[in-house]
């Protein structure tokens, strides 16, 4: 793909989860080709239906998911990355949902061609545990079990900013060793 194509494609994919977020799935194409500063045929060459759009935005956001988990895993500080990384997927997950949904209703499977990030949990869960920052009891079955209900309930509930901090604040304490609590606002 051309460096322009590639320029387009990134701007069209960061432009379509802005109206996405906003407008929901009613999202029109035409508004999206504006934000992203491309014509309407530029997204359709790309991208033949809603569908495929949709399908593009929950790989980017998975891939984008993946190399963060990778950065995380070199922070110097493995329970500040661990931390943060579980924040950013909650953050993360209400966004997802709605074009997750979307393209299961179109009989499409959202995370086909997207990479697995499991294995980078288990990474940063495993630095974590190391560094003494969560407890040695919580295995992948248990955070991932914390993460999904965390992502509903932020979902659902339809979360903004302060409620999922002090949320995931609980969260985390009950995650990390006793007597590692942190104080909270």
């Amino acid at each position: 793909m051309r460096a322009d194509a590639q320029r387009n494609r990134a701007r069209v994919l960061d432009a379509a989860e802005v109206v996405l977020a906003r407008d929901g799935l009613s999202a029109s194409m035409r508004e999206i080709a504006e934000l992203a500063g491309v014509g309407v045929g530029t997204i359709y060459r790309q991208f033949p239906t809603k569908e495929a759009l949709y399908q593009a935005i929950v790989q980017d956001r998975m891939r984008r998911l993946a190399e963060r988990a990778g950065e995380l895993a070199q922070a110097a500080d493995a329970g500040e990355a661990f931390f943060e990384y579980f924040s950013t997927i909650v953050a993360d997950s209400t966004v997802k949902k709605v074009l997750v949904d979307a393209l299961a209703a179109s009989g499409i499977d959202a995370k086909a061609g997207a990479p697995d990030i499991k294995g980078p949990i288990a990474a940063l869960l495993a630095r974590a545990q190391e560094a003494g920052a969560v407890r040695r009891d919580v295995g992948m079955e248990e955070l991932l079990a914390l993460l999904s209900a965390a992502c509903l309930a932020a979902q659902h509930n339809n979360w903004g900013d302060d409620l999922r901090a002090r949320t995931l604040a609980v969260v985390f304490d009950g995650l990390r060793p006793a007597g590692k609590a942190r104080a909270s606002g």
